[in-house]
Order: C-alpha cells, then sequence, then structure tokens
C-alpha cells in the first residue's frame, strides 16, 4: 500500500474559515474612498454658508465613516445565526424607532419633518437602521415560510401588512421618499422569495394609486412633480435645486472642469455634500466620473445578487434573502439619487450611499455592507466545507487495495454501488446540518 493511499487526518468543520468577498470589499472601500474626495471637494460651499471651517463636513464624515467601519467589522464577526434568532426583536425596535421621533425630548424636528432621533452630539435618522433591521427580519420572515408564501395569500399578506404599518409612521414624518424605497424593497424581496406573481397583482394595484395620492396630497410635493417637467419654468422658485443641478451637470461636459473646480457649488447647488453630490461629480469629474460611479454601484449590487443566488442554491436561505435585501436597498437608493441629480425622476432626499455626507446614512450603509460581507464569508465557508465533505467520503479506507494490485470480484459492480450509495447517505447526512434546512 503506497501512501497515496494512507487515511487523512480528519478536519473539524467548524475550523475551516471562510473569506469575505474581495470584489464587494474593494467597491466598498472604493466607493468611501471617492465619498471623502467629494464631501471635502463640495462642502467647501456649503461651510461657508454655514460660517464654519472649510473642513467642517469632511471632518465630520470622516468621523462618521470610521464609526461606521467599526459597525462593519462588527457585523462581519458576527454569525448569521445568531442575528436570525434576534430578527423578531429587530422588528419590534424598527416600530420603536419611528415612534421615537414623535416623543418630545428624544424626537427632534428639522425642517417641518419628525425624523432625527436627538443623540446629543448628534441627531440620528431612525429610517436608516430601520431599512436594515426591516430586511433582515423580512428574510428570517421568508426563510421560514417561503413555501406558505408561495402557495396561500395570508402568508403573503404579512410582510405587506408589516410594510404598511412602517408606511403609516412614515407618512406621519413625513419621508415619502424612505417609504417608497421600503415598499419597493418588500415587493422585490418577495419577487425573490417565489411569490406567486399573479397573487403579486392585486396588492400592487391597489398601492399605486395610493402612492399617487399620496405623492400630490402635499403641495410641495405637487410642485416637485410639475417643476421636474420643466425646472427652468421656475428656476428661482420650484426647480431652483433641479435647474442648478442640470447646469452642474452640463458644465462637466466629457472630462470635467477638474477636482474642486465646481462653480455650482459655491452656494448655488443647495446640499451639494449631500443629495446632490452627483451633479458635483459630474460637474468636476464629467461623464467619465459619472460612468464610473455607476460602474461601482453596478458591481456591487451585481456582486450582492450573485452572492444571495450562491446562498440560496445551498440551501442557506437566510444570508441569501439579506443579500437580495441590501442588494435592492443600494440599487435602488443609488439609482433614485443619480436620477434626480441627472433629471430623470423628481427630487428626493435620498442620499447615495457611502459616497453622501450625512451621519445616520453612512453608519448604516456600512452596517449593512458589513452584514453582506459576512454573508460572503459563510458563503464561503460552507463551499469549503462541502468540499472537505466529499472529499473525505470519496477518499479510499486504509485496508482497500487499488484495482491494479488486486482483480475485483464479480459482484465487484453492486458492492462499489452499495459502496457509493452508503458514502452519498453519509455525506448527505453530515452537509445538510451544516448548511441548514428549508423552510
Amino acid at each position: 500500500m503506497t501512501d497515496a493511499y494512507a487515511p487523512r487526518q480528519a478536519t473539524r468543520l467548524d475550523a475551516i474559515p471562510g473569506r469575505f468577498d474581495p470584489w464587494l470589499l474593494g467597491v466598498s472601500c472604493a466607493l468611501a474612498c471617492l465619498g471623502v474626495v467629494m464631501v471635502g471637494s463640495a462642502g467647501v460651499g456649503v461651510a461657508e454658508r454655514h460660517e464654519v471651517g472649510p473642513l467642517y463636513f469632511l471632518s465630520r464624515h470622516i468621523v462618521f465613516l470610521a464609526i461606521g467601519a467599526a459597525l462593519a467589522v462588527w457585523a462581519m464577526r458576527t454569525e448569521l445565526k445568531g442575528i436570525e434568532q434576534r430578527s423578531q426583536w429587530l422588528l419590534l425596535a424598527c416600530f420603536v424607532m419611528l415612534i421615537a421621533v414623535f416623543v418630545p425630548g428624544i424626537g427632534r424636528q428639522l425642517n417641518g419633518a419628525n425624523r432625527w432621533i436627538n443623540l446629543g452630539v448628534s441627531n440620528f435618522q431612525a429610517v436608516e437602521a430601520v431599512k436594515l433591521m426591516y430586511i433582515v427580519w423580512l428574510a428570517s420572515y421568508l426563510k421560514r415560510y417561503s413555501e406558505e408564501v408561495a402557495a396561500n395569500w395570508p402568508a403573503m399578506l404579512k410582510p405587506l401588512g408589516v410594510a404598511v404599518a412602517l408606511v403609516v409612521l412614515l407618512i406621519l414624518q413625513p419621508d415619502f421618499g424612505s417609504l417608497s424605497l421600503i415598499l419597493a424593497i418588500t415587493a422585490g424581496m418577495l419577487v425573490l422569495g417565489g411569490v406567486n406573481m399573479p397573487r403579486m397583482f392585486g396588492p400592487v394595484l391597489v398601492g399605486l394609486p395610493v402612492l399617487a395620492v399620496i405623492a400630490i396630497a402635499e403641495p410641495y410635493r405637487m410642485r416637485r412633480l410639475t417643476s421636474f417637467v420643466d425646472p427652468f419654468a421656475d428656476p428661482f422658485g420650484s426647480g431652483y435645486q433641479l435647474s442648478n443641478a442640470l447646469m452642474a451637470v452640463g458644465r462637466g461636459e466629457w472630462f470635467g472642469v477638474g477636482l474642486g473646480a465646481s462653480v455650482q457649488k459655491l452656494s448655488y447647488l443647495p446640499e451639494a455634500h449631500t443629495d446632490f453630490i452627483m451633479a458635483v461629480i459630474a460637474e468636476e469629474l464629467g461623464f467619465v466620473g459619472v460612468c464610473l460611479v455607476v460602474a461601482l454601484y453596478a458591481t456591487l449590487v451585481g456582486r450582492a445578487f450573485w452572492i444571495g443566488l450562491q446562498c440560496v442554491e445551498m440551501r442557506r436561505h437566510f444570508a441569501g434573502y439579506c443579500a437580495f435585501g441590501i442588494a435592492l436597498w443600494m440599487g435602488l437608493q443609488s439609482f433614485v439619487s443619480i436620477g434626480v441629480n441627472l433629471g430623470l425622476l423628481p427630487t428626493k432626499g435620498l442620499t447615495l450611499p457611502l459616497i453622501s455626507s450625512g451621519g445616520s446614512s453612512v453608519l448604516m450603509t456600512c452596517a449593512a455592507l458589513g452584514l453582506l460581507l459576512r454573508v460572503s464569508y459563510e458563503l464561503e465557508r460552507a463551499q469549503r466545507q462541502v468540499a472537505r465533505l466529499r472529499g473525505e467520503a470519496m477518499q479510499p479506507s486504509a485496508g482497500h487495495v487499488p484495482a491494479t494490485a488486486q482483480p475485483l470480484p464479480a459482484t465487484a459492480p453492486s458492492t462499489k454501488s452499495s459502496d457509493a450509495a452508503r458514502g452519498t447517505s453519509r455525506l448527505r447526512q453530515r452537509v445538510e446540518p451544516t448548511l441548514g434546512r428549508l423552510a
């Protein structure tokens, strides 16, 4: 017997490490670095208008980015199983945070909206945390009731009912952009979770007219819709933001006017460091810079969807649905933010993930990407575990002699088939507890 057929020492499955997806990590770092540069450039004019130091918004953004990186590292080191077990508490926290903004002394009103929780040193926008916690709860729900969601009405309507309850609280704030985003994420995750598509048409046909009524109920929302059609009809009134954004985009042409050379950011373009930072990118970096940003987000979202699909194929449904939800969140929010800056969509107060300045958005985006990286880590670990188990199942035993050294008996084919069947059965019994079970 040669060394090739000697028994190998067994390796514990829990000792096999995973690996964080390098594409996700690289794109996230690239977007964060681009955000630091552009906030530093766009924040100069805003800082002058607020009579603070020129580096005020840049230093503030870096501080929140550092705290967000710590949250991301924490999420990357947390087992998904533990997060899934706390999904019900996270849903409860969603409602608590959205109600807390109306409590005197806890909530804080800015510009006529009750969206912030007063933390003393800073304000925190509650809906940013709600987005992530709601995605985690919905992923857990779809994992537990995936068959029921595809088969009957009550299982499908329950997450829609939860989403409507959250939407009611967001209407009271008001925050039409975030409530539209949450509804879109809910619909997308239900579709990816296997909901019956004809059954989904009913709630959609009912919900769209309701959203339309909510959108035109407030005069300022109606003005946004009308100014979106022709912003230059009232360039100093309702079309002020979009007309200045379009002028910034037009000045950028192919390669931009140069980093730091934007004119529109100098007290012309409002919220140049947050909602309209993409217009500053277009002006300073041009069409090439816009294409770079779009390519980075497309890579991030596409990779997240691919990881989610791999998880579902390996029956890691909670991890897969978390990846799907975060991909929908990042994809839809970046699409709306870029579309608003380019005049393709009506004005909405949604930031550009990881690039725009804004403490709440930066913190929770980092936490979400940390969770997504954890999903990629556990997926890689599971794939290595499967490869190890298959290798052990196919490994010859210590007393086995190769076919070239010993002739097979007449019953060798049937014996070999039975051994393979027993090995496959043992492999299935050992693999399935590691990968989880289908709800």
